[in-house]
């Protein structure tokens, strides 16, 4: 690595570090609004702010060009340095170790929303806002906001830093200019966010809980403020409607919702949506029907809870209005399938996405009528466009990835002593972004129990998970190295 390519990443490293402080400022005027100690976290966020703007401020004349592999280490660092930076805000404002800190701030920044907080409600009110605005953060990818600060510096290099955390399987922006589009997103992402808090302030919460769940909800992320999650408004249906919608609402593409604004909803009609929407309702109906009849409920609390259940698992969000492990074995092997599916590409959920799913299934009913049909031509093809063979190897490389990376991390937890429905539900909720799974770290539990070494090894596949396998196992590649 030269000296170039060094500069471009302190650059650019540095540049989100100066947003995030930014940012920080807001757990710290929560602090100062519920008159919490926080001198010591406003000494942290002051060096942290420091260190950053000296790293830019040296590099200010530097000429910023990234080429991929430079934005592809960057990308994979500015996730670890972020996970120090705000596990060690984490351990300033909660007393915690580092370990469970670092995981706590990959959990958030990632929208895992897996936590090793046992009493959630003990927390400060600057920590509980710290959690949620990692989450928010991280929600459209911190990298995108890293693009709309580096057209500061330079307006032609930031189209490889978007596709390097860019989510699915392919890149596509309505403007020419990517930093345009990225900007956008983040009014298409406050304006939801706002509407959330607006929402469910009326609907009973106050006013900091609405944002801090607003913040969760529209990053997908999960994290809340009562230790039963959202079951602490468990009889509220306003509020568990509200959010089961804009869980949905954030696991579409958000380029659909940009579309809107051009007076096209072609977004919506797209056969990832399509598809997303039959998955969400088959699901959710059937869970309802099993909820139903196991429960015996009414059918709208068991709509409303079954609704909420596969629309905060399908969106990777984590959010639990009830301990739904307990609803019958019919109905966790539904949450189950949810688990593997995740949300659109382009959104802030996590999992597979549902357009891999759909070009996998494709691509065998094609493979499948080649066989029936040696001579024939035929081609995968989605809302009419023809889906090129780079992107059909690379929607196949990434089940291969998804499927050993998840076996690895599954058989090091089951080695470790844990059981076997521990183990593959905690490597499914921490690689897919999840949060919650079943057996000990189910919807009424947390992540405390694993030992510090384990923390940290969920944390670095949760990483892994959020930057969809490629970006961090081409690090391993000897060809990634050659003339860096």
């Amino acid at each position: 690595m030269d000296i170039q390519s060094i500069k471009n990443i302190l650059k650019f490293i540095s540049a989100i570090g100066i947003g995030v402080s930014i940012f920080f400022i807001i757990p710290l005027l929560t602090g100062l609004v519920y008159n919490e100690p926080i001198k010591k976290y406003i000494i942290f966020n002051l060096i942290f702010l420091g260190i950053n703007f000296l790293i830019f401020s040296f590099l200010s004349k530097h000429h910023f060009k990234m080429n991929i592999k430079e934005s592809i280490f960057a990308v994979n660092l500015v996730w670890i340095l972020l996970g120090i930076g705000g596990g060690i805000a984490l351990h300033i404002t909660s007393n915690i170790s580092f370990a469970d800190s670092f995981f706590e701030a990959i959990s958030g920044f990632t929208t895992t929303g897996a936590t090793i907080y046992s009493d959630i409600e003990s927390l400060s009110k600057t920590t509980l806002m710290l959690r949620s605005l990692f989450h928010w953060l991280g929600g459209m990818g911190i990298i995108v906001l890293g693009v709309g600060l580096l057209t500061l510096i330079n307006p032609t290099g930031s189209l490889t830093l978007f596709k390097a955390e860019a989510t699915g399987i392919n890149v596509e922006k309505l403007t020419p200019k990517i930093k345009d589009t990225a900007i956008r997103l983040w009014g298409i992402y406050l304006l939801l966010t706002i509407c959330d808090i607006f929402l469910l302030y009326i609907g009973g919460m106050s006013l900091f809980d609405a944002i801090n769940h607003a913040f969760s909800t529209i990053s997908t992320g999960g994290f809340s403020t009562m230790n039963d999650s959202l079951g602490h408004w468990r009889n509220n249906y306003f509020i568990l409607w509200v959010t089961t919608i804009f869980m949905f609402l954030s696991g579409i593409n958000f380029l659909a919702h940009l579309r809107i604004f051009h007076k096209d909803f072609s977004g919506y009609l797209s056969e990832e949506v399509k598809w997303y929407t039959i998955i969400f309702l088959i699901l959710a109906i059937s869970l309802t029907a099993v909820h139903f009849y196991i429960g015996k409920d009414t059918i709208f609390h068991s709509a409303t809870h079954a609704f909420f259940t596969i629309s905060s698992i399908l969106t990777t969000t984590g959010f639990a209005s009830t301990d739904y492990s307990k609803w019958s074995q019919i109905a966790v092997s539904l949450i189950f399938l949810a688990m593997f599916v995740g949300g659109n590409a382009g959104s802030t959920a996590g999992g597979v996405k549902v357009i891999r799913y759909v070009v996998l299934f494709k691509n065998l009913f094609a493979q499948i009528k080649q066989n029936l049909h040696p001579n024939a031509v035929i081609g995968v093809y989605i809302d009419k466009n023809r889906i090129t063979s780079k992107i059909l190897n690379s929607v196949s490389g990434f089940f291969l990835l998804f499927v050993i990376i998840n076996i690895f991390l599954t058989l090091f937890l089951y080695a470790k002593g844990y059981d076997f429905l521990t183990s593959f539900s905690a490597s499914i909720a921490c690689i897919g972004n999840i949060g919650p799974g079943f057996g000990h770290v189910g919807p009424a539990d947390n992540f405390s129990f694993f030992s510090d070494f384990e923390k940290v090894v969920l944390s670095i596949f949760m990483i892994i998970g959020r930057l969809e396998f490629y970006t961090f196992v081409i690090l391993f590649s000897k060809e990634f190295w050659k003339k860096f």
